[in-house]
């Protein structure tokens, strides 16, 4: 099946699986503009329907890495910056609710010095602004907010205009370290142009640089620059809790390689350091935000329902939650072990174990978005990319010199 599957991604040089990727994008595009009950989701359909309509005809005419880069500013940076400009005009359809509790993070973090509101400032709040008051991002995320707190409402200060702006920072750095090779064509594509991550970046975004950072921390890694490695993944973890497994994974292979006092600095330290101002200001606010909502025992119930088997499991047996919970525990727990009984030796093992711990996390979590998948997804594919010549050969050329003690 592996070779199967390998002969059907070079037919052509790549070019045939990259023309069948656009045509179905395009239609999965057509198909959400036409019925999707999310306004922001329609608007990004009609838009990207065009972009990979004409990604599926420069197929035949431009560079694979070139038509990626191309492609996502069509259907993912275009409608984006669309959606934008209308919102600051006064369309309230424009944006998903993230986008919003990304801004009042930012706003809140600038007055008040934390962005989370406590349990009885959210209890104050009316019964249908409730949901909307909670902040489930961990402190970093308030950065992308903080541009339209201070400058006022622009299209340029949305807080995906920002996630945008980092993502691309990120992907171009982690391609610039890979080089030229087939498997970064499948992992940009993977992150950036796949509908699951196009469409989250123009009309939420907040999953896309955090997923960004990660990929940027494993080819750091890949390329021995682990001190670098643990600056990308202790920012991705300082803005969402996703990005810890990869964390602990990357620990562990500094750890099998001898460079954990380089990764660690930055792997744990941006973590604990964006946590200083909301716990100085009001502690059991950050508990109630990113730990006991999303856990299911908030003031309001999290919108994060998707039927995976982790919430048709809690919904539909008794004791279900902790049904849920105690198998997430259990793989948890399966893959600790076998972290510790076999660690991974280079950074393309490490950003499979991630993506597989990651998938299996999504599938078993009693509250969960489909979008999440566009974590494991993108690592997985990511993972060939981090076995490249290029990426092999600037590995072999730190490793001549010794680790730091």
């Amino acid at each position: 099946m592996t070779n199967l599957l390998t002969r059907i991604d070079r037919a052509g040089g790549g070019r045939t699986a990259d023309l069948f990727l656009y045509v179905l994008s395009a239609l999965f595009a057509l198909v959400t503009a036409l019925t999707s009950t999310l306004l922001p989701h329609r608007a990004w359909g009609w838009i990207a329907a065009f972009g990979y309509a004409a990604a599926a005809v420069g197929v035949f005419l431009l560079r694979r890495h070139l038509l990626v880069w191309l492609t996502w500013a069509a259907v993912a940076l275009l409608p984006l910056i669309v959606e934008a400009v209308q919102r600051s005009g006064g369309r309230t359809d424009r944006a998903q609710e993230e986008v919003l509790v990304v801004e009042r993070m930012g706003a809140r973090l600038l007055h008040d010095g934390t962005p989370y509101l406590g349990r009885d400032s959210l209890l104050a709040l009316p019964a249908d602004d409730r949901l909307m008051g909670y902040s489930p991002y961990q402190p970093g995320m308030a950065i992308f907010g903080l541009p339209r707190a201070v400058f006022g409402d622009f299209w340029w200060t949305d807080a995906r205009v920002w996630f945008a702006v980092a993502t691309a920072a990120a992907l171009i750095a982690a391609a610039r370290l890979l080089g030229s090779s087939s498997a970064l064509v499948r992992g940009l594509q993977a992150a950036t142009v796949f509908p699951i991550c196009a469409l989250t970046l123009a009309t939420g975004g907040d999953d896309i640089p955090v997923m960004a950072l990660c990929l940027l921390a494993l080819t750091l890694a890949a390329a021995d620059r682990y001190g670098w490695a643990g600056v990308a993944v202790g920012a991705a973890a300082a803005c969402k809790l996703f990005a810890f497994p990869v964390v602990a994974v990357l620990i562990v292979l500094a750890i099998a390689n001898r460079r954990w006092r380089s990764l660690l600095p930055g792997a744990i330290g941006l973590p604990l350091l964006v946590l200083i101002p909301p716990f100085l200001v009001d502690a059991d606010a950050f508990v109630e935000n990113v730990l006991r909502f999303p856990l299911g025992h908030g003031v309001v119930t999290s919108p994060a329902q998707s039927p995976f088997p982790g919430y048709l499991i809690a919904q539909n047996l008794p004791g279900g939650r902790y049904v849920a919970s105690a198998l997430l525990v259990a793989v948890a727990l399966l893959i600790g072990f076998r972290l510790l009984r076999w660690p991974p030796r280079t950074a393309r093992a490490a950003a499979l174990i991630s993506g597989w711990g990651l998938l299996a996390a999504i599938l078993l979590m009693p509250t969960t978005r489909f979008g999440y998948l566009l974590y494991p997804v993108a690592l997985l594919v990511w993972a060939p990319a981090l076995a490249s010549p290029a990426a092999v050969h600037t590995q072999e050329a730190h490793s001549r010199t010794p680790p730091a003690r």
